[in-house]
């Protein structure tokens, strides 16, 4: 019984580190903007906001990328979906 929850922690471990391997080589972003979910949800909206800023300031996102991005924070939404 031992054997078979390590297997089953091992294989989790392994599923969860090939999920972010492959979730930060994805060309959309090379990582999430920080979370800070312990202060609240308006210090996760600044937080993200800041990220974009950054992300503008960095020449990572064009502008009418980054307007869409501060209008969806100005809505109250942290991650906006790509336009497809």
């Amino acid at each position: 019984m031992a054997v078979l929850v390590a297997i089953l922690i091992g294989t989790l471990i392994l599923a969860l580190l090939a999920y972010e391997v492959a979730r930060l080589i994805t060309p959309e972003e090379p990582r999430r903007p920080p979370l800070a979910r312990l202060r609240g949800r308006r210090a996760a909206l600044e937080a993200a906001e800041r990220w974009c800023v950054g992300l503008r300031l960095h020449g990572r996102i064009d502008p009418p990328a980054y307007q869409r991005r501060m209008s969806g924070i100005a809505r109250g939404r942290r991650v906006i979906p790509p336009r497809r």
